[in-house]
């Protein structure tokens, strides 16, 4: 095959000299990206300087060497990035090349519209077949809309890169000169990122369902994301780029492609950026089709594929929600990418999730990047009106629907907590935080992981149990207004003519320690879930003992939930030291005494003020080594969520 090619097409093979030839002063040239980088053609293109004068070279993020940005080219050559690579970034920050911001699926339209203008292409592909296709192999990325733009092709024929399916060919007959190369395509090795992107890569991981389609970059986070599916079935990939991390999945079925909406039985994907592993493994590989971004990043394709997940990195995020992505501050960083493209398409996926995730610092912990507000010269790249679900090593916040003074206290949860007085008491200050808000304390406590449990109803419905957040005040609210099965603390009910927002206020704003408020969920999706009961208690320092609040919604009664609840809370206030529970409890609550009785404890009541006090004393009976009630409510051996 390769004596053939030659035959046909051996009068195409040139030096450098000829192909640099072709080149006339002020055309533009686009360069093919990623992995596949021609870097021998833009090497002879330096080389060759004197031939050349006043040209735009434009590309999004490449890997190897990217000599035509050296500051003593800047009169021959002036680079205009469409996504800044780390090669490119120093250039750009110092004022010695362009930068363009644009998502990337709208990239092939400018290049083919002629809105960025090409004349010459310079692209890597793959020995032509029998039949004078060459592929583009690793990255079609956008050179596919660069070859259709240009007058004159140039490429590099690598005997080394791998031919690819999909829309990834180019017959030789359109290439004006082939320079033959027999070298490794750049390596993008894998990263760790760390415990913290560990606990990042679990949380998301934990928003995942079987059968979702996923989209993922590049980089430590996305790595750790694929390192906890391992539990997951049938998954999907719709993604502009993969690596490494998603061929174990693969290999062992995980990733399967079955239960795709769109392509199914495929993995879609625009480029791939890794190892030589990972460039072995599409090599041929009818599982993997390569499309041009305008359509993997298109959201209206994107969203046709069903319970897709969007997994995007960042830099910074406000307060009100507002994610950077591009930039640090007004030096710019990377570029918009594809992130807003694959947000948008997975919010309008049925049963789809957009989700940013990020390190709560950088600098050695010395910089949060969750922030009051932006850095002055910081571009928006995700609006606060798409982002869904922000996620850090401390936990998830869903921000989609939610009031400004909800996102802060969501954001302020999964900050790092030694920033955490300063990100609230910058949301009080902007007026976040209502006006009238009560005084909460400065210091927000860690959200104790401990209390979460998986179990199920009496109805086989899952239930979660966790502690209580800041931002469930709104559910609570509702939930505050339809207690049915309760027990009141002397300083809280539900009839009274107090303030019921500061009573609210209070009930999810605990220490964890000698406050706790636990809530029970029902739902699948672990951030966005239905609270139907809750339970909190406070504890009395001078007797040991803890003033409890009780309540189940009406729509859940008789299944059980309360008898969990109860025992749950039971069992996280015996390990806390708390010696017993008191509870104020109307004496015709019957179900609710029963409640008390079912714990199997010592129980002494007393009426005062027609009201029953009820006061249980913990013994030593272990409700950790047994569970307690009837078989139907036993935990269930899953992996809590942590939202």
């Amino acid at each position: 095959m390769a004596d053939d090619w030659r035959t046909r097409w051996g009068h195409k093979i040139k030096d450098m000299q000829a192909a640099i030839s072709l080149i006339k002063s002020g055309d533009h040239i686009f360069v093919g990206s990623g992995a596949a980088a021609p870097t021998p053609l833009l090497v002879g293109l330096t080389e060759h300087r004197d031939q050349l004068l006043d040209h735009e070279v434009v590309h999004i993020l490449t890997l190897g060497d990217a000599p035509h940005v050296h500051p003593d080219l800047a009169t021959v050559f002036r680079h205009n990035a469409l996504f800044i690579g780390g090669n490119t970034r120093k250039a750009v920050q110092d004022g010695y090349a362009d930068y363009t911001p644009i998502f990337l699926s709208e990239i092939p339209g400018m290049l083919r519209s002629g809105r960025i203008p090409v004349d010459v292409a310079l692209v890597q592909v793959s020995p032509p077949d029998r039949h004078g296709f060459c592929s583009l192999g690793v990255d079609v990325g956008v050179s596919r809309a660069g070859i259709a733009a240009c007058k004159v092709l140039i490429a590099e024929v690598n005997n080394q890169m791998p031919r690819t399916h999909g829309d990834t060919f180019v017959h030789a007959d359109r290439i004006e000169v082939m320079i033959e190369t027999d070298r490794p395509l750049h390596e993008m090795p894998t990263r760790s990122g760390g415990e913290d992107a560990r606990r990042i890569g679990r949380h998301v991981a934990e928003l995942i369902e079987d059968g979702s389609t996923l989209q993922m970059g590049i980089g430590a986070i996305p790595d750790a994301v694929l390192e906890f599916l391992g539990d997951k079935k049938d998954l999907g990939i719709h993604t502009e780029m993969f690596s490494d991390g998603a061929i174990e999945l693969i290999e062992k079925g995980i990733i399967n492609n079955r239960r795709k909406t769109l392509h199914r039985g495929k993995a879609v994907v625009s480029f791939v950026m890794g190892t030589r592993k990972l460039y072995d493994f599409v090599a041929d590989n009818a599982a993997v089709e390569f499309h041009p971004c305008d359509y993997t990043n298109d959201p209206f394709v994107i969203a046709q594929n069903e319970k897709m997940v969007a997994i995007n990195t960042t830099l910074e995020v406000d307060l009100t929600g507002q994610v950077c992505s591009d930039s640090i501050g007004a030096k710019f960083y990377s570029g918009i990418g594809g992130q807003v493209d694959f947000i948008r398409g997975a919010a309008r996926s049925k049963g789809g999730k957009p989700i940013i995730a990020l390190p709560s610092t950088a600098q050695g912990e010395t910089v949060s990047r969750i922030v009051p507000a932006l850095t002055e010269g910081a571009g928006v790249v995700t609006t606060r009106g798409d982002v869904h679900y922000v996620v850090t090593e401390y936990g998830v916040a869903h921000l989609h629907g939610k009031k400004v003074r909800e996102r802060a206290l969501a954001l302020i949860q999964i900050a790092h907590p030694k920033f955490r007085p300063w990100l609230l008491a910058e949301a009080k200050q902007r007026r976040y935080i209502f006006r009238d808000q009560k005084d909460i304390p400065v210091q927000i406590p860690e959200f104790p992981e401990d209390v979460t449990r998986r179990t199920i109803d009496r109805t086989n419905v899952q239930v979660l149990l966790r502690a209580v957040r800041p931002t469930d005040e709104s559910p609570i609210r509702d939930l505050f207004h339809d207690l049915e099965l309760g027990a009141v603390p002397r300083s809280l009910n539900p009839t009274s003519g107090n303030d019921v927002r500061h009573q609210i206020h209070n009930l999810c704003n605990v220490d964890y320690e000698a406050e706790m408020g636990i809530v029970a969920c029902l739902g699948n999706d672990p951030a966005a879930l239905e609270i139907c009961a809750m339970a909190g208690y406070r504890v009395d320092r001078a007797t040991g003992y803890a003033d409890l609040a009780f309540g189940v919604s009406p729509a859940c009664q008789g299944r059980g939930i309360g008898t969990l609840l109860m025992e749950h809370m039971a069992r996280v206030a015996r390990r806390r030291g708390v010696k017993g529970f008191s509870a104020v409890v109307l004496p015709k609550n019957t179900r609710m005494m029963g409640l008390f009785e079912k714990l199997g404890f010592p129980l002494q009541s007393r009426v005062e003020d027609e009201m029953t006090v009820m006061t249980l004393s913990f013994v030593d009976r272990d409700l950790d080594a047994a569970e307690v009630g009837p078989p139907a409510l036993a935990a269930l051996p899953v992996d809590a969520p942590k939202g």
